[in-house]
Parts: C-alpha cells; structure tokens; sequence
C-alpha cells in the first residue's frame, strides 16, 4: 500500500493555530467552550476535490416558515406544537451506551433522500480497537483521547460506481473530539496518519487505495469519518460532483444528521 499523496484541504472554516504540544488538548470541556465554535466537517483530498455549498440564507429561510405554519396549524386544532427535548452527548459518562453496528448501520441500506437511490451496505464492523480504523498519528492521537470504539461500514454509492467506507469514533469527551478534529488536518496532510477504508470482498479493494478522499466531522464526544474511492481504482477526477456529494450524503446527512442526531435530540409530542 502506497503512502498517502500531498494535496489539498477543504472545508467550510478555518483552521485553529495550534503552538503547544501536538497532542496536547485543552485541560476542560469549559475552556474548550469558551472558544468560538463552528459547527462544520473537514475534508481532505488527495490533489484534486470539489465542495457543492447550500443555499444556507434559503434553506433557513424555509424552516424558519415551516415552523412558523406548523406552529399556527397547531394552535388551530389546538395540539400543542412539538417540543424539542437535547440529551447531553457532551461525554461518554453523560452518553454511556456504546455504539452497535445495528444503530449506525440498521438495515442493508443506508437512504439519505427519498427521491434518490440508496447506498448498499456490504460490510459493518464495530472494534474495540480505534487503531484498526486509523492508522499513524491519527491511530495514536484518537487512543491518548480516550477511543475505545469505532463502528463502520462499508458500502456501495448508488451510481455503482465509487465505494464509501464511513463510520463514528466514540472519544472520551467533546474537547478530546473537538481537538481530533483540529489535529488531524496536518497529520494528513504530512502523510504521517490516516483514515482506513474497509475492504468487502472482491471488487472492494479500492477502497483501501491512497488515492481515496476522506473528510472528518466532530459532533459531541463522537469522530465522524467517511473514505470514498472509484471502484476501478482510478484517481478521482478534477470537478468530481459525486464525490462531493458522497462526503456530504454520508457526513453531514447521514452519520451526523441522522445517527447521531438520535442520540442528541428527543422529540415529544
């Protein structure tokens, strides 16, 4: 297996000048809170990418009226408008369950939009060692932060033809995942670590390839992370949208807006 090429960095934010030791972190999740946060993930790519950016003054433009509509059909029925209720996924000892593979990876299928095809799942895996998943710096840094899962999977896009290998690093706490999220960019980009794509059989062996895209997300005491690859093996072209869209579909969408989101939010009528 090849080492990791030199390229570039995308994402939605800047990043965080880091002076002290590399792995050292900030000694309290208050002291990480004082921080100006952004809420955003972070995408590496090996020479070439592309980000598609939402139409974001729109789009909360339109929540902003679905939910001032919802809330006045309820008061006409007289229902009272659904509450919104948080769980405190801010460490592991607030959110002790551990991660299954049922829960990150349900059915056969992961489905990010109704109105398109869904992804396939060809393999899941839940370790108990976070080194599987990681290897290098990356491995190192996610275990002196107190890992002590990863759950993933493997599938294929709906087009057939790219393979994703995706999955959820349970840390000790939210400044730990916050600060992997921030040191994981050099690691990286020095080819001293990275993410590991999972093989399922024949025909799945790109995934493991360098050449692979991968982007990273934090959310609570949770690392999100998500490997794309062409099946074929190829190096994934210039203005690619679909890789694009698979770290979209599978970070943003999917691992965050629906798996973990599960266990950061309670709805009650």
């Amino acid at each position: 297996m090849s080492g990791m090429v030199h390229g570039r960095w995308f994402g939605f934010d800047g990043r965080h000048a880091h002076t002290g030791p590399r792995h050292a972190r900030p000694s309290s999740i208050s002291e990480l809170l004082a921080r100006p946060q952004k809420r955003t993930w972070q995408a590496f790519t090996t020479g070439l990418g592309i980000f598609t950016m939402l139409a974001v003054c729109g789009l909360s433009s339109f929540f902003i009226v679905a939910d001032e509509r919802q809330g006045r059909d309820a008061q006409a029925s007289g229902a009272a408008p659904p509450v919104t209720v948080l769980r405190d996924i801010s460490s592991r000892e607030a959110d002790p369950a551990p991660l299954t593979a049922a829960e990150v990876f349900a059915v056969g299928e992961v489905v990010v939009d109704p109105a398109r095809p869904a992804y396939r799942v060809l393999k899941t895996q839940a370790d108990r060692n976070c080194a599987a998943a990681a290897s290098g710096e990356i491995g190192t840094l996610l275990t002196d932060l107190g890992c002590d899962q990863v759950v993933r999977g493997t599938l294929r896009a709906p087009s057939g033809g790219y393979l994703v290998t995706a999955g959820i690093f349970n840390l000790d706490d939210v400044a730990g995942a916050t600060w992997a999220r921030e040191q994981i960019k050099s690691m990286v980009d020095g080819e001293r670590g990275r993410f590991q794509g999972m093989p399922a059989g024949k025909g799945t062996e790109a995934i493991a390839l360098s050449s692979a895209h991968v982007g990273w997300h934090a959310r609570g005491h949770y690392l999100l992370y998500c490997v794309t690859a062409r099946a074929d093996g190829r190096p994934i072209p210039p203005a690619d949208a679909e890789a694009a869209r698979i770290l979209t579909d599978m970070l943003d969408l999917y691992l965050n807006g629906t798996v973990v989101e599960r266990r950061a939010v309670v709805s009650t009528p």
